[in-house]
């Protein structure tokens, strides 16, 4: 957008707002335009709701989780206390996926990301070192890692880490989702399913 169009405070929000997963440039526009027009009843709320989540929004000391306190009000849920299972995910996102689909009252821990020597993420750019302390307090430890090279790759080095520790460690099922057909899934996510098949 030309700056005779639009000021610099309009086009500094664009480029901000195409920043965001899903929203490129032209997408950024048009929600710019949106809140542009829906100035009192959206765009004021926002702008205050979002200065709120700065001043009040952190990361859990003890599970890398966002909230506005730390510990969170997950690691601080009375009903999780004495699970004896940690789940182990990539990131917050996949934490709030797992909360949404009603799994029960377990505890997790964030990676903040996987492996990835390519894009030069090491054992030491993930919180690896604060599980490997967490986890004597569980008897369960379940990777909850994408199923893609980068995420294998940060289960192996994980298991590895506790190979000695007595600690049962599992991972998700991969396979056929939910509601499924054959015909449309990939030869990859087939035969994973077929090497996890269970008994009826």
């Amino acid at each position: 957008m030309n700056e005779r169009i639009a000021g610099t405070e309009i086009e500094q929000l664009i480029q901000l707002l195409a920043r965001l997963p899903g929203l490129g440039p032209r997408s950024a526009r048009r929600a710019v335009l949106h809140l542009i027009k829906k100035k009192e009843g959206l765009m004021m709320p926002l702008a205050a709701a979002m200065q709120r989540a700065v001043d009040a929004v952190t990361v859990c000391a003890e599970c890398g989780n966002v909230d506005t306190r730390s510990p969170c009000s997950i690691c601080t849920d009375p009903r999780r206390k004495d699970n004896p299972m940690l789940i182990v995910v990539e990131d917050v996102a996949d934490l709030w996926a797992l909360e949404r689909a009603g799994i029960g009252p377990v505890r997790y821990h964030v990676l903040g990301g996987v492996l990835s020597p390519l894009d030069g993420v090491g054992p030491d750019d993930l919180s690896i070192d604060r599980l490997i302390a967490r986890a004597p307090q569980f008897s369960e430890i379940v990777l909850a890692v994408n199923a893609t090279v980068e995420g294998q790759t940060t289960a192996h080095y994980i298991t590895d880490k506790l190979e000695h520790s007595g600690i049962r460690i599992t991972r998700l099922a991969h396979g056929v989702p939910v509601g499924g057909e054959l015909d449309y899934l990939d030869e990859g996510t087939l035969a994973q399913a077929m090497k996890a098949r269970t008994s009826l």
